[in-house]
Order: C-alpha cells, then structure tokens, then sequence
C-alpha cells in the first residue's frame, strides 16, 4: 500500500475522533445549559448525629439561647459548612460559632442562614423556565392509566402556566409533578451556613450557639389549703412550652426568672400550635442560684424537649406551710359619685383571700417565679375540689403572697351613703357619712376587712369601729362577724379639696 494512502486513512480517522469529540463537547454545553446546577454535594455538613453536648437557657419571655456542640470533621483553607438542625425560629443576627478545641486556627469568614424551605408552591417557584415531567391520570375501558407528559413551566403567578407542545395550559394540570432535582437554594429545613478557614486539625470540637424565639416557661403553683384554713401544702411546676421548631435531644435545661429587657424586634406572623402536654412526675430536681438580677433554676438532669411540646418538670414541694384566708371588702373608688339606686344600697363583693408568708418557717424560703397559683380544699368526703386561682409575681424569699381565689357566697355586704354635707367653699369642704352592712350566713364567726378610698386632706370625724389609716388616700376597718349575725359599721368623714 503507497504512503499517500495511509496518509488520506489517517486523515480520515483524525477528522473522524475531531469530530466525536466536537460533538461530545456541544452535547455537554447543551445539557449544562439545560439542567439546573445540583447542589454541592462535597460541601461538609454536620447534623444532630453529630452533637455530643446541648444545652438550652430558657427565658420567661417567650425567647432561648441554645448552645449546641458537636465533633466533627473539617477541611483545611477556605471551605463551606453546612450545619443542620437548627431551630427554625433562630434569630440570625444572634448566631455565634467557634471552634473549642482549637479556637485560635478556626475562623468565620462568613456566615448565613438558609431558610428558603423545601415545599411543593416553592418547586414550582424555582422551576420557572424549566422543564417538569408531569403526570395526569386517564380513564380507559374502566381502568385508569397514568400518563407522563413533558411540560415547559412558563410563569407560576397565581397559579402556574405550562407549555404542553404547542398549546398553553394553565392551572394545576396533573395528579402529580415530577422534577429532576431540588435546586441548590432550597433547603429540606433550617441550615446555617458557614465559609470557614481551617489552619488546625481535621478533627475539630465546635459550638453553634444563637437565641431562638417560641420557647417559653412559666411557673404553675397548686395550693391545696386543709379544712382548718390554716396549713396548706405547696408544689410548684416548671411549665415548659416549645414551638421553636426544633427538638432537644438530651439537653441541659436552665431556667432564668426575671424581667430581662430586650430590644423591640419586628413582629412576625404567629401561628396557633397545639402543643402536647408531657408531665415529669418526679421529686424536685431544680437547683436555684442567683444570676446577676436574676435567678437561675437549673435541671439536675437532662431531659429532651420535643418540638410543639408542653413538658411540666417539679420545681418545689413544701408541706404544712402556714396560710391565713381573709375576707375583704373594698369601697367605690368614685365614692363622691354615689352611685346607688334611689333609697337602696349597694350590693358589694366580699373577696375571699389566702395569704402567706414565703419564708423558711412557713416551710419555703425560695425565690417563686411568676404563675398562676391554683387553690383546691378537701371536702367532707375527703374529695379534692378546686376553689379558684390567681397570678402571683417574681416573689423573692421572705416576702408574702396574696391569692384571690373568689367572692363569699354567704357573706353579703351593703353600702350606703347615709348623708352629704357642703361646708365651705373655700377652701372647699365636705362631710359624708356611710352604713356598710355586713350579714353573715356562715355557721362560723368571721371577721371582715373593709377598705375605704376617700380623697383630699381628711379626717375621721366618727366611727363606731376602730379605723386605721392605710395610706394617704385609704382608710381601714376590721369588723368582726358573729355566725348568722350582722355587723353595721358607721363613719363620717370630713373632706377638703
């Protein structure tokens, strides 16, 4: 064979490999135009499977720091982190990250929170432009067939538009849609993102911490009081409530009682959840310490706290603390006004009251948190029926409680103004008189406290009980009751103003 054939066979084959390989390259061109850009598989990420310590500082102003850490492994230089498992309620500008184990060659370049979430309205959003496979069902000869037709997604404003062929289709057409992949800039749930710069080992201990938001805890009392009305015993209930939208594995739990102010942020839709009640019936396992202005109630062990969860934890229990139950009667703030019916009195409420003292020698001691306090009694059948409730404040140790639990049924008082004088008009001067009448249906004595407002410089001018003087604008009674009795107590005052 002559030399100038093999060179025109050689030839050919060189055209021939030129141009596969041109071909080659325009069909990659084209389908990297066409296809979406996956997401970065090689970009290191951690999740809960990684923690290896978490604790949670629960505030009772509906806010928590959360301080996660876990072990991982990085690379070296400049990288990506994805660090999963976060509480969807985060506040971003609170996030913190550093590395424990080697904090000096660990650094933040930048950080970001992602929290454009995977949902169906949001796959149809970032597929504008591209291409779905769509799937409709047919009826045929009683069956039914699912048929698969490429669809061009043309605008998703108000409900999606798509190119079947030639023909524009709008509405959600078909049963089901079927994408290719989930684009990179959505996230199956809430990730922070780091770019970070590792001049240390690959094995590395961090901490992730930041302030989520829909977490909360209050204080709940119950007050179970004897027949006596004399001692009562005391348990007290951590109530914690979580929607951050994220769960707690194993965590150490704190609690911060006190007003601790922050910053006015902008509100954000809310959403009602129910929440699961879960009661933790075990001894009291919270330690108390005082935290700057505050104080510090410390679970002894660690709990796990599920997301859309209502999780009670005992937080005291005292027996035989000494109570007092009084009743109470306060006059009309507007007493100038008399405003009663012609010739007939006013009816007024006696309130029914418990107080005592948070000390140790009424069994206590301890600083309470804010709640809600609810009062039950033993009847004669020795059941145990709920008498009322009341919210009670930050209490510190060795000042009282006061809980209103309700009105006497069979104590009724009346009142009325019994006469109205003008003495003088400069300085403006005034006497009145009350009748406040007070029945009791008991088959006990009683004796009732009876509170006043009066206004301007006065002074008592009679009385047929003792009066004290509470304040500058309130004076006091103590009237005693006898069983199936009545008690009328008389006051005139003279007023100026």
């Amino acid at each position: 064979m002559s030399r100038s054939v093999h060179f025109r066979r050689f030839c050919d084959w060189l055209l021939l490999v030129t141009a596969c390989l041109l071909a080659v390259t325009i069909l990659g061109m084209a389908r990297a135009h066409a296809a979406p850009r996956a997401k970065d598989d090689s970009t290191p990420n951690t999740t809960e499977k990684d923690q290896v310590d978490l604790a949670v500082t629960v505030y009772n102003s509906n806010v928590a720091l959360v301080r996660d850490v876990r072990q991982i492994s990085l690379p070296s230089g400049n990288f990506s982190l994805k660090f999963e498992d976060v509480a969807a309620a985060i506040n971003p500008a609170t996030v913190h990250f550093r590395s424990l184990s080697e904090p000096a060659k660990l650094s933040v370049l930048e950080q970001n929170y992602e929290y454009d979430l995977l949902d169906p309205n949001k796959l149809l959003e970032k597929y504008v432009g591209r291409e779905v496979t769509v799937v409709h069902a047919e009826s045929d000869n009683n069956t039914t067939k699912w048929i698969e037709t490429k669809a061009l997604l043309l605008s998703d404003n108000n409900g999606p538009v798509w190119k079947i062929g030639n023909d524009i289709v709008t509405g959600l057409y078909g049963s089901q849609y079927r994408f290719p992949d989930v684009p990179e800039n959505l996230y199956s749930k809430p990730t922070l993102l780091w770019t970070l710069s590792n001049n240390g080992p690959n094995a590395q201990k961090v901490e992730a911490s930041y302030l989520t938001s829909n977490m909360n805890w209050n204080a709940d009392y119950v007050l179970t009081v004897g027949r006596d009305d004399k001692s009562a015993d005391l348990d007290g209930w951590v109530t914690l409530i979580n929607n951050s939208g994220a769960a707690y594995e194993n965590a150490k739990l704190q609690l911060v009682a006190g007003d601790v102010h922050r910053a006015v942020q902008p509100m954000a839709n809310a959403k009602a959840v129910m929440t699961e009640a879960v009661m933790v019936n075990a001894a009291p396992q919270m330690e108390q310490e005082n935290f700057s202005e505050y104080h510090l109630y410390s679970l002894t062990r660690r709990t796990s706290i599920r997301d859309k969860e209502s999780k009670q934890v005992s937080l005291l229990n005292a027996t035989g603390v000494g109570v007092q139950k009084y009743f109470l009667v306060t006059g009309e703030p507007y007493y100038y006004r008399n405003p009663q019916g012609i010739g007939n009195p006013i009816t007024q409420p006696v309130q029914v009251n418990y107080r005592f003292q948070n000390d140790e020698k009424s069994g206590l001691g301890l600083p309470l948190p804010a709640g809600a306090v609810r009062v039950y009694q033993a009847d004669s059948h020795g059941g145990i029926q709920f008498v009322g409730e009341d919210n009670i404040l930050h209490t510190p140790k060795d000042e009282h409680v006061t809980i209103h639990v309700g009105n006497a049924f069979d104590i009724v008082c009346e009142r009325k103004e019994t006469d109205f004088k003008k003495i003088s008009n400069i300085p403006a001067t005034y006497e009145f008189e009350y009748e406040i009448t007070l029945r009791n249906h008991k088959d006990s004595d009683v004796a009732v406290e009876v509170r006043e407002p009066i206004g301007g410089d006065w002074e008592v001018e009679k009385t047929n009980y003792d009066a004290k003087k509470l304040d500058s604008s309130t004076l006091g009674f103590q009237i005693p009751v006898a069983k199936n009795g009545t008690s009328t107590l008389d006051y005139r005052v003279r007023a100026k103003w």
